[in-house]
């Protein structure tokens, strides 16, 4: 079983924190009056819901959305409702832990075909001569 599948099937919700504050996105003068924007807050290290191995993936995988304190911030302001944007938030979590958790696929290394280094090599030669040229002029 893969982890993300395991992942999917617990609920997180009691774990994350949300805070409400002023929103910089759409809603006219009614942003300067509503704490639209939402914050969620998920402490990764603390979390009772996540394995160790889970813990460290996380922690390793998320290093550059996490505080200090391993901490995930993930902030949702697309909407003039703070609900929406609750609800905006708590897919975003999901869709950060799911994109952490999913395997990367290799790459397989594939050679140049014979007519693309046929012609690099052609355009190598031709500046090379391009060069050449300008020396003799002199």
């Amino acid at each position: 079983m893969h982890i993300s599948d395991k992942i999917k099937g617990r609920i997180f919700e009691p774990e994350m924190e949300f805070s409400a504050s002023r929103s910089s996105g759409p809603g006219g003068q009614n942003v300067n009056k509503v704490n639209s924007r939402v914050t969620l807050r998920f402490d990764i290290q603390n979390s009772q819901l996540l394995e160790e191995e889970e813990k460290v993936t996380l922690l390793k995988k998320l290093q550059s959305k996490l505080t200090t304190e391993g901490v995930l911030i993930i902030d949702a302001q697309e909407k003039r409702s703070q609900f929406q944007n609750k609800a905006i938030a708590i897919d975003k979590f999901y869709e950060t832990l799911d994109k952490a958790f999913r395997k990367r696929k290799r790459r397989i290394a594939t050679k140049p075909s014979k007519t693309a280094i046929k012609k690099r090599l052609e355009s190598k030669k031709q500046h090379s001569e391009k060069k050449a040229n300008r020396k003799r002029l002199l």
